[in-house]
């Protein structure tokens, strides 16, 4: 190489990051000016009377096995006197009259592509409405777009906050992602670390789940033949993550032992495949349990659009989590398990004792492979201890996460913006 030829500079972090920013902004514009209007118009059922609000929320389609689409979507359900308008990518039939939908999604799927039709969305019809209620949790980039790019000083803003992600932002940038009149926390944990931070203008409401819905019922034949499970099987059902929690690894040390103390056990993974971690994660703990000749003890479900069926054809739920980052802090699926009159078994996290105690349920210490032994055995072989707790568990599922009750409470604060 000529030494008369200069050496080219690379660009620094900040030129970098300044890049990055300008090519969002410039995908953000196009978005706003490409895409077709057919994607916005279409709609549900009439609706009149009361506030405006629309539901800042990912794609709402079925099957409703993601917690923070159901929430919403029941929320809507409940509350009367109001206007909701629920964003899609597909038309929901059979819903009340006072809900609209706008169909501005193009996929379930809620990526970068699905993320600038809701902000295109926002930015250009967010003034109709009286109040937007944005239910997911908050990132840096989400936050500072939204209030870049979509609020309007005329509309009411509430956030429904269900987790906060300390093991990813500081907490002077969990100030930054806050922007509504008012935030609502799934936990205390979560209210007490905002009013810590110096945002008073909180408030914690438990999620809410339709308790008609997820309620106590016979195991369904069906679904015991299509898993090929005898009626008379001890049936324990883990309804988690398989990277996610970092239980797996602890259940499948478990399931040995199990298996020897509960000669009937069979053992149902309803874990939902997020990614190829997840894809991996699976085919290494089904070659471990293979190895050990435990394969036809054991069920692997990826999507089930009935969870109740799920929950009342278990005897035991598990949810030994030992790490709850980027959960919500309230697991609908311990509830909705509850609310079936299952007796769980949880680990000992303490945003999780905030809802689980000893009377709702069985506490483990997080980690603790012989303790969930011991408890899963303890509760195979004292059938009465099973039925009390279960009933304990619904009664606390009617007075904390009862949908209507929740609903109840949203009202008010629709009524206050």
């Amino acid at each position: 190489m000529s030494q008369n030829m200069r050496t080219k500079k690379l660009p620094s972090e900040f030129q970098m990051m300044k890049i990055r920013k300008k090519f969002i902004r410039i995908l953000i514009i196009r978005s706003m000016h490409s895409l077709n209007q057919k994607n916005v118009s279409a709609k549900g059922g009439s609706a009149s009377g009361g506030k405006k609000i629309l539901l800042v929320t990912r794609p709402l389609s079925p099957p409703w096995d993601e917690a923070s689409k159901n929430f919403a979507y029941y929320l809507a359900k409940n509350v009367d006197g109001f206007q909701f308008t629920l964003l899609v990518n597909k038309i929901i039939k059979g819903l009340p009259e006072n809900i609209q939908q706008e169909r501005i999604y193009t996929s379930s799927n809620f990526g970068f592509l699905q993320k600038l039709y809701l902000l295109r969305y926002l930015r250009r019809y967010l003034r109709r409405f009286d109040i937007a209620h944005f239910v997911f949790t908050p990132t840096k980039l989400s936050s500072a777009l939204i209030k870049k790019f979509a609020l309007n000083n005329k509309v009411g803003t509430l956030q429904t906050i269900a987790t906060l992600r300390e093991d990813l932002f500081s907490d002077e940038e969990i100030k930054k992602l806050i922007f509504g009149n008012l935030a609502v926390t799934y936990s205390d944990y979560a209210k007490n670390k905002l009013e810590k931070l110096g945002l008073k203008n909180t408030k914690r409401i438990y999620p809410g789940i339709d308790l008609g819905h997820y309620s106590s019922a016979p195991k369904n034949i069906k679904l015991i033949n299509d898993l090929g499970i005898s009626g008379n099987d001890f049936v324990i059902v883990y309804p988690g993550e398989y990277t996610r929690l970092g239980a797996t690894d602890d259940i499948a040390k478990s399931l040995p032992q199990i298996f020897k103390s509960i000669p009937n056990a069979k053992f149902i993974f309803a874990c939902r495949i997020k990614g190829t971690g997840d894809i991996q994660k699976k085919k290494e703990i089904k070659n471990k349990l293979q190895d050990k000749g435990l394969l036809s003890k054991i069920t692997f479900i990826d999507t089930f659009s009935d969870m109740p069926k799920l929950y009342n054809l278990s005897d035991v739920v598990i949810f030994p989590a030992k790490d709850m980052k980027g959960k919500f802090d309230v697991p609908l699926v311990v509830v909705e398990a509850m609310a079936c009159e299952k007796p769980v078994i949880i680990s000992d996290l303490p945003v999780l004792k905030e809802f689980a105690n000893s009377h709702n349920s069985v506490t483990i210490k997080s980690g603790d492979v012989k303790q969930l032994i011991e408890a899963t055995s303890d509760l195979y072989k004292n059938k009465s201890k099973r039925e009390e707790i279960g009933k304990n568990a619904r009664k606390y599922a009617e007075e904390n996460f009862d949908i209507k009750k929740v609903a109840e409470e949203y009202k008010k604060i629709y009524e206050s913006l």
